[in-house]
């Protein structure tokens, strides 16, 4: 029988622990029922009261793991992204990436000129003869949120870009409207202010089952960092090398060897990509 268990979230905060927000969250990696329930079991047995959050996910993650490591990848997803660090770029790629899938051309770090300074754009995409500017707010701190001052900072930028854009008779392309992505939340006031001022707001669950988790997921776009049969500093020397995407491995598996990877494991990655990847990225 589930017990009423009070743990320790990463910002301090205790709060009563969810056992169906647990069994929510495995299985949307795509554990089955059976696989959820008993790792659901073993959880209950080994919780207790102050037990930090951290602690219960690094649980849970290794007996996913000990029984689907596709399943595993996925579950660890929004920790993935948080590894991508400490950089933002390789967050602007992966966004540059999402965004190519779904029928965008896009330019990542681009230099355009405002009406009144030059801004640095993370992410150009451009589709149907309109052209969307796109900042990328990277957090490697999971408690990090956006508030209202990041949408306002953001939006008077796009003005300022729209009008010198919008104006030059050399550019065959309508600036049509601005985007803000993060990879972790939005504060209430911030989303409020993005509705007001046409600002296209992407967070983690946000739009409701439109956000950043759902895209990745429909789109098998993940990030080297979810890798089971990787390490830390294997994940960070593809990195290196501009490797963002576990997609990316498909065409590069050499970047594997050059790491010092044995042909054997090199083999072990392949399948979790081809597997991860759902058989058909290439």
């Amino acid at each position: 029988m589930e017990h009423h268990v009070y743990i320790k979230k990463s910002n301090g905060e205790t709060e009563l622990f969810s056992f169906e927000k647990l069994r929510r969250s495995l299985q949307s990696a795509g554990a089955n029922k059976d696989m959820v329930e008993t790792i659901v079991h073993k959880i209950q047995g080994q919780i207790y009261d102050g037990m930090s959050s951290n602690a219960i996910y690094r649980k849970a993650f290794s007996l996913l793991k000990g029984k689907n490591k596709i399943s595993a990848s996925r579950y660890s997803l929004k920790r993935a992204i948080l590894e991508l660090g400490p950089t933002g770029y390789p967050f602007e790629r992966l966004i540059g990436a999402l965004l190519k899938e779904k029928g965008y051309d896009t330019k990542v770090s681009v230099t355009l000129h405002g009406e009144c300074v030059t801004h640095e754009i993370d992410v150009l995409a451009e589709k149907d003869g309109n052209v969307y500017a796109i900042e990328c707010k990277f957090h490697a701190d999971a408690r990090a949120t956006s508030n209202v001052r990041v949408p306002l900072y953001i939006n008077s930028r796009f003005l300022d870009i729209q009008k010198q854009w919008n104006t030059n008779p050399n550019n065959k392309s309508h600036l049509k409207q601005g985007w803000l992505v993060t990879n972790t939340r939005f504060t209430e006031d911030a989303v409020n202010y993005g509705k007001c001022v046409g600002l296209t707001l992407l967070s983690w669950d946000y739009p409701k089952n439109n956000g950043l988790k759902a895209n990745i997921d429909s789109l098998a776009l993940y990030p080297v960092t979810t890798l089971t049969t990787l390490n830390k500093r294997e994940k960070h020397q593809l990195i290196e090398t501009d490797i963002i995407l576990v997609k990316e491995l498909f065409n590069a598996a050499d970047k594997l060897k050059t790491i010092g990877l044995s042909d054997t494991k090199i083999q072990r990655v392949l399948d979790e990509v081809k597997q991860l990847c759902r058989l058909d990225c290439n």
